[in-house]
């Protein structure tokens, strides 16, 4: 399997460690939706509008996150004069992307969410000659960049993923996290948990992808972690489609024992985020972004993130790395210098760290400190745990592109108990694959 080298990831943890002895300065502070921004001693006047809007579309829909975006997209039109459209059209996000792709309509920018090679990189101009380009990290550069050399995303953070939990909720139903190192002493967690008339597994599948992202995070744990033979089959479209029954059963399982919210289907991400915050419920499969929109609801709760369980006893855990935001530039842009000066900006040290601290993730540029503040403890202790994979997102590794539609799709046709769900989410799943990768 394609690994990040554990000392490249300890690199990068040292950096945010670091961030934490030493908050970054923020060039805007928000703590509600309505508060203004905050002027710094390096803001700049504002200057009159040059006329020009650029459209800005990305896809992280946390409350905090999404204000920190808009705050600072209103800054550099404070700063430059250039309007900036900044949208966050939801959780269909990559089928608008799509769709905007076919009919050659794109925004000047928009966050690429793991596919700036895969996806756009025929879409996007390459942003080897910015500056910024010579601080990508080395755990992230890899991903971003194709064979040719080309970087084709602005890595504001980089992810380090496995499940959320709220500590909490943990102690009062007498479960250490440590003690947890397959698929079933997750589960004997989560029997005791619900014994205390908790929620152990909380989803939003009124926002589809929190579906996807149960999906994406389970599979490579059953199907590719240390198993060279899968890892082969799915990237060369010999992969048996039986096997996927292990996943479907897994998930099924848990909705048979009713780890599951009662309303998993119909409550969307921040229902979820809220339950956590409220010390109601124990997992959540989500980047740990997801920590500091709890923290934003109920600072007094303590929350953690937990390396994926192994499928057996000898396996290893793992934590998923790449892209979480990241910001590519369309290469057909009518508005070529103002989206640049854009990209340029949010490279800027005190806006990356800004932004990389409101995801609460390390930062992906090696010139950019991240305070990551209560999480830093997480990624120090697994930097280094030589017993902890390194690896991909599942699609964005082994699925042909097009695919997570199917994963969100088929998660919630189990989670939701519909009639033949399994059989029908495996059959869709080896429908797709075979499809789209035939159109490779």
């Amino acid at each position: 399997m394609k690994k990040l080298a554990l000392a490249s990831l300890a690199g990068l943890i040292a950096i945010s460690v670091i961030g934490c002895s030493k908050a970054p300065q923020e060039p805007v502070e928000t703590t509600t939706a309505t508060e203004t921004v905050k002027e710094t001693e390096t803001k700049k006047d504002a200057v009159a509008s040059t006329g020009v809007t650029i459209e800005f579309l990305y896809n992280l829909n946390g409350e905090s996150v999404s204000d920190a975006i808009q705050d600072v997209c209103k800054q550099f039109t404070e700063e430059t004069g250039i309007g900036v459209e900044a949208v966050m059209p939801g959780s269909n996000f990559s089928d608008i992307m799509k769709t905007r792709m076919a009919s050659n309509q794109l925004p000047d920018a928009w966050t690429t969410h793991g596919w700036a090679v895969a996806r756009y990189a025929e879409y996007l101009s390459p942003l080897n000659d910015f500056e910024f380009a010579s601080h990508i990290s080395p755990s992230i550069k890899e991903q971003i960049t194709d064979g040719e050399g080309n970087l084709y995303t602005l890595p504001i953070d980089m992810d380090l993923t496995g499940m959320i939990y709220n500590e909490n909720v943990l102690e009062e139903a007498g479960v250490n996290v440590d003690d947890i190192k397959t698929w079933a002493d997750f589960e004997a967690a989560c029997e005791k948990i619900k014994a205390a008339g908790l929620t152990p597994i909380q989803l939003g599948g009124k926002d589809s992808y929190t579906m996807g992202n149960m999906m994406d995070f389970v599979a490579p744990t059953l199907i590719t972690n240390e198993d060279e033979a899968n890892q082969a089959a799915l990237l060369d479209g010999s992969f048996d489609w039986s096997k996927w029954n292990t996943v479907v059963n897994q998930i099924d399982s848990w909705r048979q024992k009713g780890y599951f919210n009662t309303d998993a289907v119909t409550a969307d991400f921040m229902t979820g985020i809220k339950a956590l915050a409220a010390d109601k419920a124990a997992f959540m499969f989500t980047a740990a972004s997801g920590i500091t929109e709890t923290y934003v609801q109920n600072q007094d709760t303590k929350m953690g993130f937990m390396p994926l369980p192994a499928r057996e006893e000898g396996l290893k855990q793992s934590l998923m790395t790449g892209e979480h935001f990241a910001v590519g530039m369309s290469k057909t842009t009518k508005h070529p210098e103002e989206v640049k000066q854009f990209m340029e900006f949010l490279a800027r040290e005190d806006i990356s760290s800004y932004l990389a601290t409101k995801c609460g993730m390390p930062s992906g540029l090696d010139n950019v400190i991240s305070d990551t503040g209560r999480l830093a403890p997480y990624y120090d202790k697994y930097a280094n745990d030589s017993s902890i994979l390194n690896i991909p997102y599942f699609d964005r590794k082994y699925l042909p592109s097009g695919m997570w539609n199917d994963l969100c799709v088929t998660g919630a046709a189990i989670v939701s108990g519909q009639a033949d769900s399994l059989t029908v989410a495996v059959d869709q799943m080896k429908t797709s694959y075979e499809e789209k990768k035939a159109q490779e």
